[in-house]
């Protein structure tokens, strides 16, 4: 009985790491609207930018590398998956995530885009958080703080205010 239950676990297992696998979508953090305050990643800049003119709001620009990075997944785990940033950014952040997986593929669009952008602003390392205005320029530059999502919070108003 219990490798009958063993092998029907691993299979639902294995299907379901094929149907992630083939998901090109930005990491669970970044997906649209969870659970709690509604905010969506967006993945395309210029709509990013354009969204950030009307609402007269900063770009919360994450240059990730979601299915890799250490420091990217606590930054999505600690900050951006916590209902104290969502509630935050849903009234006053446009988000945008540049990814660069390593397991799993983007449109080639989004990849491109992703690239020219990465050397436009010059990143480094990750993850590489910028706030930028509706135009794309820098106001500030961050990345993972540890503390949580409350501390990272007060750190994007400060930053702001600068």
């Amino acid at each position: 009985m219990k490798i009958g239950r063993t092998i029907v676990m691993m299979s639902a297992v294995g299907m379901l790491s094929v149907a992630c696998g083939q998901n090109p979508a930005p990491a669970p953090a970044k997906a649209a609207a969870k659970n709690g305050a509604d905010v969506a990643w967006m993945t395309d800049f210029q709509a990013a930018k354009k969204m950030a003119a009307e609402k007269q709001l900063p770009i919360l620009a994450d240059f990730s590398g979601s299915d890799w990075c250490h420091w990217c997944i606590k930054l999505d785990q600690e900050v951006f998956e916590k209902e104290a940033f969502k509630t935050y950014a849903a009234g006053n952040l446009v988000l945008f995530v540049a990814d660069f997986p390593r397991r799993k593929s983007l449109p080639e669009a989004v990849q491109k885009q992703n690239e020219a952008l990465s050397r436009q602003y010059g990143i480094e390392g990750f993850p590489s958080v910028l706030l930028l205005d509706a135009s794309g320029r820098v106001l500030a530059k961050t990345g993972y703080e540890p503390g949580g999502a409350e501390k990272y919070v007060a750190s994007l108003k400060l930053l702001l205010k600068k």
